[in-house]
């Protein structure tokens, strides 16, 4: 009886620790996204201020 407890705290604290490298991973991602969109503003506007 022991040991199934032990199984679903086990479980409960991996699900924890995916749900918390999920949220990491989903944030570096979106971080890397506007980056990137900045990035391309910051290029693109500056070719419409002074075009070729």
């Amino acid at each position: 009886m022991n040991q199934v407890v032990d199984d679903k705290a086990a479980k409960d604290a991996a699900k924890k620790a995916r749900d918390g490298r999920n949220v990491a991973l989903a944030l570096g991602l979106v971080a890397f996204v506007v980056l990137v969109f900045v990035v391309t503003l910051v290029r693109l506007g500056g070719n419409v201020a002074h075009p070729h």
